[in-house]
């Protein structure tokens, strides 16, 4: 497996972006000035490891709020496979759809990776953790999907 390394950097200002999520409602990163944001980007609806790290998530989503986090998923999935993927697993947070695969390049997550051996174009999975002011704050590439939550609240 090759670790992309993003060109984006801590302190660097968050690309915003315009996505639809699993509602088909239109979605900004702006949409959240205020408040932490974590942003993670994972490569496939309802495929074992993005399910672990979701649904991990999931589980501490309330404590991800009590401090202070809005979580956002984001793929190149559709918005009919986000709603299937949310509705299947009861996640309480918004799944943005990527199809034109626009935020995942700005982000710089999109790219070469190699898997038994083949390589082929996908998203690596990593996630940023986006402050108030819509820096970024960190950015986590050795996403430990068992253990999401953690990584994120004990940075």
């Amino acid at each position: 497996m090759l670790k992309r390394i993003p060109k984006l950097k801590p302190g660097d200002k968050a690309p915003d972006f315009e996505i639809r999520d699993q509602d088909n409602n239109t979605i900004h990163l702006s949409d959240f000035k205020g408040k932490k944001v974590v942003l993670y980007f994972y490569p496939k609806d309802d495929t074992a490891t993005c399910t672990v790290e979701s649904c991990n998530l999931r589980d501490n989503y309330s404590k991800l709020k009590r401090n202070g986090y809005e979580v956002i998923g984001v793929s190149n999935d559709t918005v009919k496979s986000h709603k299937k993927f949310e509705k299947k697993f009861g996640l309480p947070f918004k799944l943005g759809a990527d199809i034109e695969k626009k935020v995942v390049n700005d982000y710089d997550v999109y790219g070469e990776k190699i898997l038994f051996g083949r390589t082929y174009d996908g998203i690596h999975r990593i996630t940023y953790i986006i402050d108030e002011k819509g820096f970024i704050e960190r950015i986590i590439t050795d996403v430990d999907s068992d253990a999401h939550a953690k990584q994120i609240l004990n940075g």
